[in-house]
C-alpha cells in the first residue's frame, strides 16, 4: 500500500516542483527582458570616472541579467528606440546634451512611463530644460573639495535603494550644493550632514538621494559617483542596483505591515496641483475661466495653492483634511501604491462653489493614477475613481487614458437615457462608469468611512462596510497597447465642494477578506 501511495505522491509533488520552476522562470524572463540604457554624453566637465561606471555597470547587467546598452550618441533619443528601454541612467552627464527634438522624445519617454536614473552630474545636465529640472528635482550649483562626510538616512521610508544602509554611516566622495532646495515632490532617502565637513551650503536639510515618480515615469537621483573609488564600494553598488531595479518596476517601496497613516499637519506623504481657476474665485492674481474644463485653461499647478484649498486642522485633538472646493484640484500621494486597503472618513461641510453652485456635492478618490499631472480637465491625472458625490457615494468612474470592466445591469432612466448599475451576479460586464449598487452614505454632516481594496488589476469599492461597486481587468492605453494596471497614485479630490477627509490609512494585502472575495 505504501508503494502505491508513493506512486501516486511523486508525480504530484514533481508537478508542484515544475510548476513552480516555471513560474520562477516567469519572474526571470521579465528581468531579463528588461532593457537599460546608459548614457555618458558631456558638454561640459568630463568625470574620469565614467568608464569605470561603466564597468560597474556592464557587470551589474551581466549579474542581473538586464539587457543594456551605453552610448553617447545623443540621436538615439527618439521616439522609436527609446521604446525598447525600460530605464535610461544619465552617468555623469553635463551641459547641454540633448537637442529639442530629442528632448521631446524624452519627455514622451518618461510620460509613457520610462524609468530614469541620474548618477552625480546627472543634476549638472541641461539647465535650459524646465521638464529635465523639475523631473531631475535639483540643479547643481557648486562643490566642496572631496572629503569625508556624515550621511543620513529617511528611516521612515522602506526604499530597497536604502534598506542596506545603518542610520547614518560616512562615504568619501564629492558632494554637491543645489541652487535651490529639492522639489517637494521628491521623496528624500539620503542627506548629508552639514556638522560633518567643509563647504556646506544648503542648510539643516540638504538632501543627496532621491526618488519620486513624475508625469508617470520613475524617477531616481544619487549625488554620489564622482571617483572612481566609489563605484568599487558594495553599499553604493547595491544603492545604484536597487535604484535601477526600481526604475524597472521589479521592486517596490514596502508598505509596513501595520500600515501607512497618511495624514499628518504638513501632508508630507502628499504633493498638491491645483487646477484652472473659475472667474468667480476672488482675491487670486491669476488667469481665469469660466468653463474649467477647457482645454486652453491654464492651471495652478504643482504646489501652487494659493487660496489654501487643501489644508489641515484639528479637530477632537486628531488631524484632519479641510478641502474648501474653490479651486479644483488633486491631492496626489508622492508615492505609488499596490496591492492595498485605503480606508478614510469623509463628511460634507456647508460651501459650495461656482461652477457646481446648483448640483451635487461632488469630490472623489482617484486611485491607480498614471501619467502627467493634468491629464483629465488639466486638473487629474488618469485613473480609476471612487466617485464621493451626495447620492453617488461608490460609483466607479474610469477617467483620462485608464480602462476597468464591472458586472453591471443596464438600466434606462426617466430621460432615456441608458446608465449602469454594479450586480455582482450579472454575467455582462461593462467598460465605463458603472453607479454603485445601493445607497449606503450617511446624511450630510455624518462622517461616512470608504474604503477601496486593490489587489492586482481588481479593486472594490466600500460604503460604511457595505460593498457597492467593483472592478476588474484595470488597464491603460499607451502607444497603442492596453497595459495591466496594478498600481499608481492616490488622489483626492477638490471639484467646487467643502468636504472634510479623516483617518486616511493604507495598509498592504496579499488578498481579498473572505467574505468579498466571492462576490
Amino acid at each position: 500500500m505504501k508503494f502505491h501511495k508513493l506512486k501516486y505522491i511523486v508525480p504530484i509533488v514533481l508537478t508542484f516542483i515544475l510548476a513552480a520552476c516555471a513560474t520562477q522562470k516567469e519572474v526571470n524572463q521579465k528581468q531579463i527582458n528588461k532593457k537599460v540604457l546608459v548614457f555618458s554624453k558631456t558638454a561640459g566637465f568630463r568625470h574620469k570616472s565614467i568608464p569605470t561606471g561603466i564597468s560597474t555597470l556592464k557587470e551589474m547587467a551581466e549579474r542581473k541579467q538586464w539587457q543594456i546598452d551605453f552610448t553617447e550618441d545623443a540621436s538615439l533619443f527618439n521616439d522609436v528606440n527609446l521604446q525598447q528601454y525600460q530605464t535610461i541612467v544619465f552617468l555623469n552627464t553635463t551641459g547641454d546634451v540633448l537637442n529639442r527634438t530629442e528632448e521631446k522624445a524624452f519627455e514622451n519617454y518618461i510620460r509613457n512611463g520610462g524609468g530614469y536614473l541620474g548618477i552625480h552630474a546627472a543634476t549638472d545636465t541641461e539647465y535650459d530644460w524646465p521638464f529635465y529640472a523639475e523631473m531631475i528635482g535639483a540643479q547643481f550649483a557648486s562643490h566642496p573639495k572631496q572629503q569625508t562626510v556624515t550621511l543620513i538616512k529617511n528611516k521612515d521610508c522602506k526604499h530597497p535603494a536604502t534598506d542596506h544602509l545603518p542610520d547614518s554611516f560616512n562615504k568619501f566622495d564629492e558632494w554637491y550644493n543645489f541652487k535651490k532646495p529639492v522639489a517637494k515632490h521628491a521623496n528624500i532617502l539620503l542627506s548629508l550632514d552639514e556638522s560633518s565637513y567643509t563647504g556646506k551650503r544648503m542648510g539643516a536639510e540638504h538632501p543627496i538621494a532621491w526618488y519620486h515618480t513624475y508625469e508617470g515615469g520613475r524617477v531616481f537621483y544619487t549625488g554620489m559617483g564622482h571617483t572612481d573609488k566609489i563605484y568599487t564600494d558594495p553599499d553604493f553598488i547595491t544603492h545604484i542596483e536597487k535604484g535601477i531595479d526600481w526604475t524597472l518596476g521589479n521592486i517596490e517601496v514596502e508598505i509596513p505591515e501595520k500600515g501607512i497613516s497618511m495624514l499628518d499637519t504638513k501632508l508630507s506623504n502628499w504633493d498638491i496641483w491645483m487646477g484652472i481657476p473659475h472667474t468667480s474665485v476672488k482675491n487670486l492674481e491669476a488667469p481665469k475661466f469660466d468653463n474649467v474644463m477647457k482645454k486652453e485653461g491654464i492651471p495652478l499647478g504643482l504646489h501652487n495653492d494659493p487660496k489654501q484649498v487643501y489644508s489641515v486642522i484639528e479637530e477632537n485633538g486628531e488631524p484632519v483634511l479641510k478641502i474648501t472646493g474653490e479651486i479644483y484640484g488633486g491631492l496626489t500621494s508622492k508615492d505609488e501604491f499596490q496591492n492595498y486597503h485605503f480606508s478614510a472618513q469623509f463628511k460634507w461641510g456647508e460651501k459650495k462653489w461656482e461652477p457646481r453652485l446648483k448640483t451635487k456635492r461632488d469630490s472623489g478618490i482617484i486611485y491607480h493614477a498614471k501619467g502627467p499631472h493634468g491629464a483629465f480637465w488639466k486638473t487629474w491625472m488618469s485613473c480609476l475613481e471612487f466617485q464621493v458625490q451626495e447620492g453617488d457615494c461608490g460609483d466607479f468612474f474610469p477617467l483620462g487614458t485608464l480602462k476597468g470592466d464591472t458586472p453591471a445591469d443596464s438600466k434606462t432612466n426617466s430621460k432615456g437615457k441608458t446608465y449602469h448599475v454594479y450586480n455582482p451576479k450579472s454575467k455582462t460586464y461593462f467598460t465605463g462608469s458603472v453607479s454603485k449598487s445601493e445607497l449606503h452614505e450617511k446624511p450630510n454632516g455624518e462622517w461616512n468611512t470608504i474604503e477601496i481594496y486593490c489587489l492586482g488589476d481588481e479593486s472594490i469599492h466600500l460604503v460604511n462596510g457595505h460593498v457597492v461597486n467593483r472592478v476588474k481587468n484595470a488597464r491603460q492605453k499607451i502607444n497603442g497597447k492596453m497595459i495591466p494596471v496594478t498600481k499608481g497614485k492616490i488622489q483626492i479630490q477638490s471639484e467646487a465642494a467643502e468636504v472634510y477627509y479623516k483617518d486616511i490609512v493604507i495598509t498592504p494585502i496579499k488578498k481579498f477578506p473572505k467574505k468579498y472575495d466571492k462576490l
